[in-house]
């Protein structure tokens, strides 16, 4: 049989690559029976003279769209974490053990897995690391502007919005102690601000064009603290939110629970894990933030609640706290369709 036709096998290990795979295929007993290097060019055609097995590769550019297509040819595809796959691996590195490692954690019952993305997901995803590349992008250039005035002994306030106005009323000032190269160098600065700021408006809006023609969006938006970008970002990252058992596993994948150090029965809990999606996290997190200054309190049943934690912690606690119970409402509204945020009002004794 030639060397890049499947054998008969039940697990399928893959490392990926930009333009060559090592797979290794072992049996039900997870004895190696075939080991293949491949390309791009030709996994898909392995993988489609190959019985139906159980596939595992790692998360990493690249894996969700090959994990789709062998999805199709009637594969059950699992995608692993890198920092779950490590453990398994033996001796020193290399592609081959790679493939190994994947195939040995691929089968075990209590590995995590990463949920495999739609398309539409990807595209989203992809809106919003533009989004955030901007973003960073507009900040750097807010700050480096800011730091030349101040080498001229020219302060300016605070926040992207009066910035606009000081930065355009400095370099109009002649009387100012800016020489003509640093006006110079200040106004081409500005003008590429201008261009980043048109950018990211244009990307916001399509943002909240997106949100408003999607109806688990909507509801999504009915909780406090979540708007079109926490909204779109959460159906990115989440989807339907069926990979979750419970609402704490939901705030757990997003790193909203305590770390634990615990031993000997003695539990230890530290500040939050801070696992995941970092940009997912901090959108909630700036959401809560939101609600704990801006909540109607006397209209929404989370005022008391809030008032009451605020009497015994931390505010910075209470904006964790809120997103932490924010993550649990995103997981009941998108795990039970149609159903939404109730702004109950708070009973009054």
């Amino acid at each position: 049989m030639p060397a890049r036709r499947p054998v008969a096998a039940a697990i399928y290990g893959v490392d990926l690559g930009k333009t060559r795979f090592d797979v290794i295929a072992s049996d039900s007993a997870g004895k190696p029976v075939q080991r293949v290097k491949l390309g791009r060019d030709t996994i898909l055609r392995f993988f489609e003279a190959a019985s139906p097995a159980l596939i595992g590769m790692e998360a990493c550019p690249g894996a969700q769209w090959l994990a789709r297509k062998l999805a199709a040819m009637g594969h059950t595809v699992r995608i692993i974490p890198a920092q779950f796959v490590k453990p398994f691996l033996k001796s020193n590195k290399n592609d081959a053990r790679d493939a190994e490692a994947i195939a040995e954690a691929v089968v075990r019952p209590t590995m995590r897995f990463v949920e495999i993305k739609t398309q539409s997901q990807v595209d989203l995803q992809a809106l919003h690391r533009v989004r955030d590349r901007i973003v960073s992008n507009r900040t750097q250039l807010i700050c480096q502007m800011r730091a030349f005035c101040l080498e001229y002994g020219i302060a300016m306030r605070q926040g992207a919005g009066v910035f606009k106005i000081d930065i355009s009323r400095v370099i109009a000032d002649e009387s100012n102690d800016l020489t003509p190269m640093m006006r110079a160098v200040l106004k081409e600065l500005w003008d590429e601000f201008v261009l980043v700021d048109t950018r990211l408006a244009a990307v916001t809006r399509q943002v909240e064009a997106i949100a408003e023609r999607l109806d688990a969006a909507r509801r999504l938006m009915s909780i406090p603290g979540i708007g079109p970008l926490g909204a779109t970002a959460l159906l990115a990252a989440v989807g339907d939110g069926g990979q979750f058992r419970k609402a704490r596993d939901l705030a757990a994948w997003l790193g909203l629970v305590p770390r634990q150090h615990s031993t000997g029965g003695k539990t230890t809990l530290l500040g939050i894990s801070k696992r995941g999606n970092p940009y997912l996290r901090r959108l909630i997190i700036h959401g809560a933030r939101s609600c704990v200054a801006h909540l109607n309190r006397e209209r929404d049943r989370l005022g008391s609640w809030l008032d009451q934690l605020e009497q015994r912690v931390h505010k910075n606690k209470v904006i964790v706290a809120l997103a932490n119970k924010i993550a649990r409402m995103v997981w009941a509204v998108l795990t039970r369709p149609g159903n939404l945020y109730e702004r109950v009002d708070p009973a009054h004794s």
